[in-house]
């Protein structure tokens, strides 16, 4: 990788008016400090707070700073990928950072030396996070339960958190995946990829705008759209249920031969109902998730609509 020249700042943002202040700061303090030139580009996610106001109050009139504004909120991952589809050319590469800060933008220093060492793709490793006990644990295990499983090499601890050359943006934005797994994206594309360890800070305001049904959705597309893991568990499943029947099969038959009788009881009945349908349930359940992606791809929506922009400190009319 040749000399990093221009690089820009991609931001999403959803209700994170509280932590703007802090935010503007220290982006303007990472623009000072560093001999690369940096933009900033803002993706407002359909905020309903005052995130629009103060975008549009702190970005007129400077030439470095852009703002995306959405129509609605359409999460976090078609934020990022509005703003992918909308990095100018000059760009050499983009710094993909969140609004809460819990990803230090000061370590743009560190990506950059990396990634002129030879990579197209350098992401954040989360070394330490602040979260609870459980959660921690919940996240580690699926990290590793994906990348045990995923059919592409998938790094460990990885967010969103990263450096991207404009060559890995251009092909992420050729992806028409509508339930995407940017960081899944980013390992599929391939190139030379690396990671830089950090420690995750707590946010510095505000709250989590990941529900736990948002989070499961994320775990869901990743786990659904890089392994085929889901839908052979079916057949494994399918062929296990097919062994113990006959197992069992064998087994009165041998009874009914040697002893004249057969095994009776109405709580092995219930047992075996309800042990079948469950396994009938969980297979149109994981049958379920891969339809319910192919229905929504198919109905080709756009993943998101511009509500308005500020490009360059100007508000663009279209």
């Amino acid at each position: 990788m040749s000399k990093l020249n221009n690089i820009l700042i991609l931001v999403p943002l959803y209700n994170e008016a509280p932590v703007l202040p802090e935010l503007f700061d220290r982006l303007e303090k990472l623009g000072s400090s560093t001999a690369i030139h940096t933009s900033v580009l803002f993706i407002d996610d359909g905020s309903n707070d005052s995130t629009s106001v103060q975008l549009e109050e702190n970005i007129s009139g400077k030439a470095n700073y852009s703002a995306i504004f959405l129509s609605r909120n359409f999460g976090h991952a078609m934020a990022i990928t509005a703003g992918l589809a909308n990095v100018p050319d000059s760009m050499d590469a983009v710094f993909i950072i969140d609004g809460d800060l819990q990803d230090p933008p000061e370590l743009l220093p560190d990506f950059i030396a990396k990634m002129e060492s030879g990579y197209d793709v350098v992401y954040g490793i989360r070394k330490n996070r602040k979260e609870g006990f459980l959660k921690k644990a919940c996240y580690r295990m699926y990290y590793r339960l994906l990348k045990r499983f995923s059919n592409i090499k998938m790094p460990l601890d990885a967010g969103d958190f990263s450096l991207v050359s404009k060559k890995v943006v251009n092909e992420l934005n050729k992806l028409p995946e509508e339930s995407r797994y940017l960081r899944g994206l980013r390992s599929w594309v391939g190139f030379p990829q690396a990671g830089i360890e950090y420690n995750r800070e707590n946010r510095k305001n505000g709250s989590s705008k990941y529900s736990l049904r948002s989070l499961f959705k994320l775990a869901f597309n990743g786990l659904f759209n890089f392994s085929e893991v889901p839908i052979r568990f079916i057949g494994m499943i399918g062929f296990i249920s097919i062994v113990i029947s006959l197992a069992y099969l064998g087994v009165t038959v041998y009874k009914k031969l040697m002893f004249g009788t057969v095994p009776e009881g109405f709580t092995a009945l219930i047992f075996a109902i309800v042990l079948f349908s469950g396994v009938q349930l969980l297979s149109l359940g994981i049958i379920g998730e891969y339809i319910l992606r192919i229905f929504f791809q198919v109905k080709q929506r756009p993943l998101y609509i511009v509500k308005s922009k500020i490009i360059n400190g100007n508000a663009v009319h279209e």
